[in-house]
């Protein structure tokens, strides 16, 4: 293990808890409830999927988790950290060396290679030197089959090598937890069955995946699927 690893310090047996979270948003015809009391938990090696239609309460569930928006109700735990009480800064900060986020648009810097883009996390976070944040990236790189691409930009490769280079990048800090909001939306059948098998594979390793998708069928490849219906988890699950 390396000493970028080293640094890290979390207990990966901990649990991920949201109790009777909800969340309103103020609106010109009166409140609207995106979330309802929502209860869910996560122990170590879990991949959740979280489905339903659209407007459902699926990415404000995915804020309220990874502390990218506040709740306005309810409690949400990752480990020992209660996300519900920090402030903006805090989660910020907190969210960078603990959680993974991988987004349906990549959100790659285009200026920047792929390695470069990967190691950015670690660059925020001081980890370890100059050379153990490159080791540490190319080695994240050449485990998702992208080694020979370490040199290029965004644009110069596929959408579902962009997505491998998301994935990467949000693994540089070897996070609690792994939270990817819709990551297939923008590709192929056959590429979005390799990014759900790559997510499979984490869980295998012992990480928690968190995997928002509109698509029920890609859902079935997770240990447990949450419905969710106009703000609620479907009584069914």
């Amino acid at each position: 293990m390396s000493l970028i690893q080293n640094q890290i310090i979390q207990n990966n047996n901990t649990l991920i808890r949201l109790e009777q979270v909800v969340k309103v948003y103020p609106g010109q015809s009166g409140v609207l409830q995106a979330l309802k009391g929502i209860d869910m938990e996560m122990d170590q090696g879990e991949f959740v999927a979280i489905t339903g239609r659209s407007g459902s309460g699926k990415t404000t569930l995915v804020n309220m988790l990874t502390g990218l928006d506040h709740l306005t109700s309810g409690e949400v735990w990752v480990g020992d950290t209660p996300v519900h009480h920090l402030s903006e800064e805090q989660a910020a900060s907190w969210r960078g060396q603990n959680v993974g986020v991988v987004f349906q648009s990549f959100h790659l810097i285009p200026t920047l290679t792929a390695l470069q883009n990967v190691t950015l996390p670690m660059d925020f976070a001081h980890r370890g030197t100059l050379r153990e944040r490159q080791e540490r990236g190319i080695e994240l790189l050449t485990q998702f089959g992208l080694k020979e691409h370490i040199h290029k930009r965004p644009s110069q490769v596929s959408g579902g090598q962009q997505q491998r280079i998301a994935i990467a990048r949000a693994l540089a800090n070897d996070p609690q937890l792994i939270v990817s909001d819709e990551p297939t939306g923008s590709l192929d059948s056959v590429t979005a069955r390799d990014v759900f098998k790559i997510f499979s594979d984490l869980a295998l390793q012992g990480k928690r995946v968190l995997v928002v998708t509109h698509d029920f069928d890609l859902a079935q490849r997770a240990n447990r699927i949450f419905v969710l219906v106009d703000g609620e988890i479907s009584p069914s699950q």
